[in-house]
């Protein structure tokens, strides 16, 4: 006869992972991040339209000091929430600020566009001597007219935004510009607020800005509450 085979002991279940204390309700965790917002920045010196919009600038930097660099010049909300219930569309510099726009909250399934993926685009960078942020502008013009301008990344952008509002009679109804970086973003935005014939605009002054924030931005016009 054989040997009996041994057999190995059943090994012992691991001790289970002890729960970290957090919370994990999703509208728990929303409230909780508006209270903590709403103790820690006093919004009460902007008008009222503009508070939701800071509120989200807030939210989606984590920076409560970043209220303060908000600026504008005329009624960017007011024209911003008029263009988009008449159907609108906002156009963006990058994919990234497409991709943050929330759709559900927009009032008329307005159109998000970005042309910079467009293959005309390297070709217009190189003959206009600039970045394909900046050329990809020139794509915007046939929707232009009435639209919301979306800008959460690129200087050159807003600037070549800026260039050709001297040169085309398409008006935008609003500029939201939120350029972020150390090369161009803080004199871009100036630039903006300083064009007495540019359309309504909405800043974030300085370097901070980027894509979410700006998606932020243009999320809060129709967001619970924003009216």
């Amino acid at each position: 006869m054989g040997r009996p085979v041994p057999t190995n002991p059943p090994r012992p279940e691991p001790p289970p992972v002890p729960a970290l204390d957090y919370l994990r309700d999703p509208d728990a965790i929303y409230a909780e991040s508006f209270a903590r917002i709403g103790a820690l920045c006093d919004l009460g010196g902007l008008p009222a339209e503009l508070r939701p919009v800071a509120l989200r600038v807030v939210h989606a930097s984590g920076m409560p000091e970043i209220a303060r660099g908000l600026a504008w010049r005329g009624e960017p909300v007011a024209a911003a929430r008029a263009a988009l219930l008449a159907g609108a569309p906002v156009l963006c510099d990058v994919q990234m600020v497409a991709a943050g726009v929330i759709r559900r909250l927009l009032p008329a399934a307005n159109p998000v566009l970005c042309t910079l993926d467009d293959p005309r685009v390297p070709d217009l960078a190189s003959g206009l001597g600039t970045t394909r942020s900046a050329a990809a502008v020139e794509l915007w013009r046939p929707r232009l007219d009435g639209a919301v301008v979306l800008i959460g990344n690129a200087p050159t952008a807003l600037f070549h935004l800026l260039e050709r509002l001297g040169d085309w009679p398409e008006r935008p109804a609003a500029v939201f510009g939120f350029p972020v970086g150390f090369v161009g973003a803080a004199e871009s935005k100036d630039a903006l607020l300083a064009d007495g014939g540019a359309p309504p605009a909405l800043v974030l002054r300085g370097r901070p800005g980027g894509s979410a924030v700006a998606a932020a931005a243009l999320n809060a016009l129709f967001a619970s509450g924003a009216a």
